[in-house]
């Protein structure tokens, strides 16, 4: 099944200059969302395929920079590109800090807007697949025995099977049993990308 179509969030109390967003997205086969303030925003449902907020900083009632800290405490991850027609260099260091894409003034060429959007979108396609990646790992690693996490931990800080085997008390040709099933179950075909599915997976491993 292919990933959800992408969605522009465009969110500033201006009709006419969402509707001229809108309208410029929609030139490029990107389909777009407005609301008038924060509140508007926060009461939708979140898309569900890759997104990008177009964003006012000043609005009546919660800014666009309040909104920024909001969704950055509660861990979600929309890539913003800020609009204003009064941009000062603290509100800009503000925003690019909390991880802006871009900061863009009134009046600005509609192709730095386009580019903007784009980067945004490439940036929470790369976040989702990294999402689902570290979900399809820890969904094989659940499927481990204790032994067998046990002893991906060995594997993966580098111990022989011979020592893995003295270290836990078990014969060695029980250790390359267990390690065969855990490359299978984790589908590892080799020991460094299994090392580099414990390093995303966050395992700890033995001291060496």
């Amino acid at each position: 099944m292919g990933e959800a179509n992408p969605s522009v969030l465009v969110i500033d109390d201006d009709l006419e200059f969402r509707d001229s967003v809108v309208r410029l997205l929609r030139t490029v086969g990107l389909p777009a969302l407005q609301f008038s303030s924060v509140p508007d925003f926060l009461k939708a449902d979140p898309p569900d395929g890759p997104t990008c907020l177009v964003l006012d900083v000043r609005m009546p009632g919660r800014s666009g920079l309040e909104l920024q800290r909001d969704l950055a405490a509660a861990n979600r991850q929309v890539p913003i590109i800020f609009i204003t027609a009064h941009a000062d260099v603290p509100m800009t260091v503000q925003a690019m800090k909390g991880g802006a894409i871009e900061f863009l003034t009134k009046p600005f060429r509609d192709q730095d807007l386009l580019d903007a959007v784009e980067a945004g979108l490439t940036r929470d396609r790369a976040r989702r697949e990294s999402e689902r990646t570290l979900a399809a790992l820890r969904e094989r690693f659940d499927t481990l025995s204790s032994r067998e996490r046990d002893i991906m931990l060995y594997v993966v800080a580098g111990r022989l099977n011979k020592q893995i085997a003295n270290e836990i008390g078990i014969a060695e040709s029980t250790v390359k049993v267990h390690r065969t099933n855990l490359m299978r179950k984790m589908k590892a075909r080799s020991l460094p990308e299994l090392s580099r599915m414990a390093d995303t997976l966050n395992v700890s491993r033995p001291q060496q």
